[in-house]
């Protein structure tokens, strides 16, 4: 039941699309008909010829005749196809313009959108406060500028220059660290002169 009242899906031939399509058909069938026209010519001419020689020059003066005819014909299709070419190029040219067209207004409704979102007011305020935080700026810098001496520039490098010494972080050092002096107490040389006298002493008695 769905599907016999589900509606059709639009189809995207226009009828100027369909215009164009029936005048190609009919330009198509001008070419075929010319072609014809002039392969009958050709064989015409050659008949022609053949009559003469034979000595048959009525027959082949209405066979001049006919070909006359048929090279009226000719022109006229050939104007006919022109008028079908020219035709065709109007219509394609239209509907490009009617493209055109189109994109310019989709264009204008979406530039009328963004205009809305943003007011001449607004612009006028945004670029009015840009100004003036401009112009601030520059009268701070010109009365920092005034202000300091080139000593004082001087010194402002060099505290800056500092600053970031400061902020970087120490490297490692790779000294080794020094060795300190050991200092022994000194041995007490009375004792050891007393010990050395009674070694002496001792060494002559056992002598004797």
């Amino acid at each position: 039941m769905g599907g016999l009242f589900s509606k059709k899906p639009k189809s995207r031939v226009t009828e100027q699309d369909k215009a164009v399509l029936q005048l190609k058909q009919q330009r198509d069938k001008l070419k075929m008909y010319q072609k014809k026209i002039e392969i009958q010519l050709e064989k015409d001419r050659l008949t022609a010829k053949q009559l003469l020689a034979s000595g048959r020059k009525e027959r082949a003066k209405l066979i001049l005749r006919k070909k006359k005819f048929q090279e009226s014909l000719l022109e006229k299709t050939d104007s006919q196809l022109e008028n079908i070419d020219q035709m065709v190029n109007n219509i394609e040219f239209a509907q490009i313009e009617i493209q055109v067209v189109q994109g310019l207004k989709s264009g204008n409704e979406a530039l009328n959108k963004l205009h809305q979102l943003l007011s001449i007011e607004d612009a006028e305020k945004i670029m009015q406060d840009t100004q003036e935080a401009i112009n601030y700026q520059q009268e701070i810098d010109e009365i920092l500028a005034g202000g300091l001496t080139a000593e004082d520039e001087d010194e402002v490098l060099k505290e800056l220059d500092q600053l970031i010494k400061d902020s970087m972080p120490e490297a490692p050092s790779d000294r080794l660290p020094e060795h300190k002096e050991l200092h022994l107490p000194d041995v007490p040389k009375g004792k050891l002169a007393d010990n050395e006298v009674k070694t002496r002493q001792k060494q002559a008695v056992e002598a004797s």
